[in-house]
């Protein structure tokens, strides 16, 4: 059974230790559909909402020293809502990248993207590569977006891309292990994130870096994510920094 404690204290980023803030969160941003129908609006209006909540999660991920944000943007799955729904938010990418990006620059933002991002629309291509390539030189945080990502699909793609190697002898089946299944997923170079937020009330991971959060800290908010502001994740961090972390390990061990 899982407790939800819900305070009304509100974490600011002097309340953190410095020196225990994780090096790479990644945020499910779940409830922007909901949140719109609760404010008697369409879904898509959720949506242009939670681009002030990215906009608030990013500035306080920098604020505080976080070096790697990755964001849940569009997952695989979704291409299954209706059609719509679906190219309007399309249109909501192309724009948000657009208008965003001076803004990643002002702050020292980098941008990469993760996922089957073959399979987005051309516009919403090209606008991507041209964002990360204008935050390329960027040395401040790096925001990740998994777009048309889901973590069964990366592992699915990264063993088709395991057999072509063998079959062509690039590769040899005794030097199968963890780091090299590691290099054949798009998040290679990537840390694997150490504290996983996921806002909306619901309690599951929905097929998000399943490879990536074997030992990842998972803090899950009762908050829509239109709702979600910087002083939310430092909710999350300050939760993150009074656990226990070991891998397996007893206290005693981690504590020498």
């Amino acid at each position: 059974m899982i407790k939800i404690v819900i305070t009304e204290k509100k974490v600011d980023s002097k309340d953190l230790n410095s020196s225990k803030i994780p090096h790479h969160v990644a945020i499910i941003m779940d409830g922007n559909g909901r949140w719109a129908e609760l404010n008697g609006n369409d879904r898509i209006f959720g949506h242009r909402k939670g681009v002030e909540a990215v906009r608030s999660v990013v500035e306080g991920a920098g604020e505080i020293g976080i070096h790697y944000l990755t964001l849940y943007a569009f997952s695989t799955e979704n291409w299954n809502r209706p059609r719509e729904e679906v190219n309007a938010l399309m249109g909501l990418l192309v724009h948000a990248i657009l208008a965003e990006t001076e803004n990643l620059n002002k702050n020292n933002v980098s941008l990469r993207a993760i996922g089957d991002l073959k399979s987005m629309p051309a516009e919403v291509q090209e606008n991507l590569a041209a964002a990360i390539a204008k935050t390329a030189n960027n040395s401040g945080l790096r925001l990740v977006l998994a777009l048309s990502y889901s973590g069964r699909w990366e592992l699915v793609e990264a063993v088709k891309n395991m057999a072509d190697e063998l079959k062509n002898d690039k590769i040899d089946k005794s030097s199968i292990n963890e780091e090299l299944i590691g290099k054949y997923l798009p998040t290679f170079g990537l840390p694997d994130p150490e504290l996983l937020i996921r806002t909306g009330g619901e309690f599951r991971v929905s097929n998000f870096l399943l490879w990536q959060i074997a030992y990842t800290e998972l803090f899950f908010s009762q908050k829509l994510w239109p709702d979600y502001r910087k002083e939310d994740l430092f909710e999350a961090v300050n939760d993150f920094q009074k656990r226990e972390r070991r891998f397996g390990k007893t206290s005693e061990q981690i504590r020498i």
